[in-house]
């Protein structure tokens, strides 16, 4: 099941992809400063920007890290897991989940003109594949969408999520 507007080309045709996201050239070797790692990412992301083929007015295309957090009745954990494997497979720029019994967190990058596109994108995300990846029945309650240079920030300042590593589904 593709995301996307009506009549907008398929991810993936244009001259560059998605493939990861590094924890940094600091990661080992000690920590910039928060300002030095937001004049870099400020130059990063605006090398990052590009005009999005799906908006008319030529508006820049953005990374925006979501983190989407979900609950409901209790389901058990080996079906829990095999749905977000299933999101997983069929949402190619999921980073990682976390999931127990009656609840799961759920972060990506997602591309987008502006906050209000990568949020409606966000919100629409389980409810489109709960029956084709046979997600459980649970309701979004809570939803973060950050730009990447606020990401790269609060990394470098040491709060925040942490660089999702390991990739993948795990158990909370």
């Amino acid at each position: 099941m593709r995301r996307a507007r009506p009549g907008a080309p398929p991810r993936g045709i244009g001259e560059r992809a998605l493939t990861s996201v590094s924890a940094g050239a600091d990661f080992e070797h000690g920590r910039k400063t928060a300002r030095e790692t937001a004049r870099e990412t400020t130059r990063e992301t605006a090398a990052d920007q590009r005009p999005d083929p799906r908006a008319g007015d030529g508006a820049l295309a953005k990374l925006w890290h979501i983190t989407l957090s979900l609950s409901g009745p209790a389901a058990p954990l080996s079906e829990v897991r095999r749905g977000l494997e299933q999101l997983a497979h069929d949402h190619p720029f999921l980073l990682t989940s976390r999931y127990a019994h009656d609840h799961a967190e759920v972060r990506y990058w997602e591309e987008a003109r502006d906050l209000h596109d990568a949020a409606a994108v966000a919100l629409r995300l389980w409810g489109e594949h709960r029956s084709t990846a046979k997600l459980p029945p649970w309701e979004i309650v809570g939803l973060e969408v950050i730009d990447r240079e606020t990401y790269h920030l609060r990394i470098a300042e040491g709060f925040g999520p942490l660089p999702a590593a390991p990739v993948g589904v795990h158990p909370f």
